[in-house]
């Protein structure tokens, strides 16, 4: 419960920091983002195929 209302509350940070960063800068931030988990997600895909095939 503790961990949820600390992330409740960083979560409300991070928001009001965004809502006073310019709309360009915010796009830009969510799209690097959104690049970097896409690459995570496909390199995590990559390691589990190769680790199951290997059995």
């Amino acid at each position: 419960m503790l961990f949820l209302v600390a992330a409740l509350l960083l979560l409300g940070v991070v928001l009001g920091t965004v809502a006073h960063a310019p709309l360009a800068f915010s796009v830009t931030v969510g799209a690097v983002i959104a690049v970097w988990l896409g690459v995570f997600a496909l390199r995590e895909r990559q390691g589990r195929d190769r680790r199951s095939s290997a059995h």
